[in-house]
């Protein structure tokens, strides 16, 4: 098996250095309201505990539940820097899916990634819905956004809401979205999404920075935060096939990471930007994942030098995303982190943990799940409650539950918001005669 290296994201440091545009004064008051109500007071959705909080104990005051852009997203990374930890990124293509990730960071109280790529929205709307000129996909994103503003909240977590890899050819995809969070930002002062990531590694790095200096110039007015990425990210992930890319394509140079840097910040410093360091897509056997997280320490050294007495105190200029965590050893993970990484990628595992759960809970009751009718029990007995699509979903939302406790603990993200312990919820039983304890 070839070598398959991925990426990290950098995310420039000022967290009061974006402004949104000036909006029409019900902009403004829908802001407030989007700040302390949201989709909950906006639809007279009932919004209780933590849904009500406008701000936590431990984190920045601007940052709330329910999903984050402009300002309070920025501030939420930076105490993220500032106090040592990551936040997992979880790509998802159902609203089950999302479910088992807002319940997870409730669980582990602390903030969430939630994202969509361009296969996953397509799915998310539909595979028997036409994808030409990708309105499958920006249907797909539309509408789990808006399943994910609804419930974020409801859950009482702050969520930032992400689209994942889009290409040169994908772009289409990312501006129907762009379009629907503009559209959206008139009537709210926010926009639907929180980020979206373009992946022009494999154009020439001049066309990389012009393209993505472009859109950072239009997604900038309305608080939307560009991640862009510099040297290809290896591996498999929903079509695309890096495997076979030139081994120096695969780790990034400070030097490409500092004139990344310089185009953009002349325009927003609302960017991230995707620097190889030998992750991958994917998990490989041992000894087949060469991470080198200190080229990010590097990285930093070097655009600190470059700005001289501007560089931050820390001497950590950037914010890092790790690309393709999933497989990787907790040490190269830590160590990455203490190199200002504040977001991890995690799609693989989390794959496994929601195929797992409905594989175990088909082990466990698999003489009940053969007909509708007929189980050890006796001949005449009805499966409904064993065959229920809620039942195997469920059992699949609890694995990836517990899967993603592990991430939140390997990335120091727990007991970040303050929330205590999550209450277990009442009145949660499946089918007429009660769910089975999946």
């Amino acid at each position: 098996m070839k070598l398959a290296f991925s990426a990290l994201a950098l995310v420039l440091s000022s967290a009061h250095a974006f402004a949104p545009p000036a909006a029409s004064s019900s902009g403004s008051s829908t802001l407030l309201k989007a700040a302390n109500g949201g989709v909950s007071e906006e639809f007279g959705i009932p919004c209780e505990d933590e849904c009500a909080l406008d701000q936590y104990p431990n984190l920045p005051p601007s940052v709330h539940p329910g999903v984050l852009s402009g300002e309070a997203m920025v501030d939420l990374l930076n105490h993220a820097k500032e106090n040592g930890y990551a936040i997992p990124a979880v790509n998802c293509v159902s609203s089950s899916g999302i479910n088992a990730c807002l319940e997870a960071a409730r669980r582990n109280d602390a903030p969430i990634i939630i994202q969509f790529s361009s296969g996953g929205s397509q799915f998310y709307g539909g595979k028997g819905l036409d994808n030409t000129n990708y309105r499958a996909a920006i249907a797909g994103a539309v509408s789990g956004a808006f399943h994910v503003r609804t419930m974020a909240e409801q859950y009482g977590v702050p969520v930032i809401l992400h689209t994942d890899h889009c290409a040169k050819s994908l772009l289409p995809w990312v501006d129907g979205l762009i379009a629907a969070s503009e559209r959206y930002f008139v009537d709210h002062g926010e926009p639907l999404f929180s980020s979206h990531m373009i992946d022009l590694s494999e154009e020439p790095i001049e066309e990389n920075l012009e393209i993505c200096a472009e859109y950072l110039g239009r997604m900038s007015k309305i608080g939307l935060l560009l991640e862009m990425e510099l040297g290809i990210t290896g591996g498999e992930e929903d079509g695309v096939d890096n495997t076979d890319v030139a081994q120096e394509d695969l780790y990034s140079k400070p030097e490409e990471i500092y004139e990344t840097y310089e185009k953009l910040s002349a325009v927003s410093p609302m960017f991230t930007v995707a620097a190889a360091f030998g992750n991958v897509h994917g998990v490989y056997s041992p000894g087949n994942v060469k991470l080198d997280p200190k080229i990010l320490d590097k990285a930093q050294d070097y655009i600190s030098d470059k700005l001289g007495d501007l560089a931050p105190a820390d001497k950590k200029p950037v914010k890092f995303v790790f690309h393709g965590g999933s497989g990787s050893a907790v040490s190269d993970i830590q160590e990455a982190i203490g190199y200002g990484v504040i977001k991890m990628n995690i799609d693989t595992d989390t794959q496994w943990s929601y195929w797992e759960g409905i594989k175990n809970f088909e082990e466990k009751y698999h003489d009940y799940l053969q007909g509708q009718i007929g189980n050890p029990e006796g001949p005449e007995k009805p499966n409904k409650k064993y065959y229920d699509p809620r039942e195997c979903m469920r059992a699949a939302e609890v694995n990836t539950v517990e899967r993603l406790e592990q991430a939140f603990a390997d990335l120091k993200c727990q007991n970040i918001c303050g929330l205590g312990e999550m209450v277990e919820a009442e009145n949660v039983l499946g089918p007429r005669r009660g769910g089975l304890p999946v």
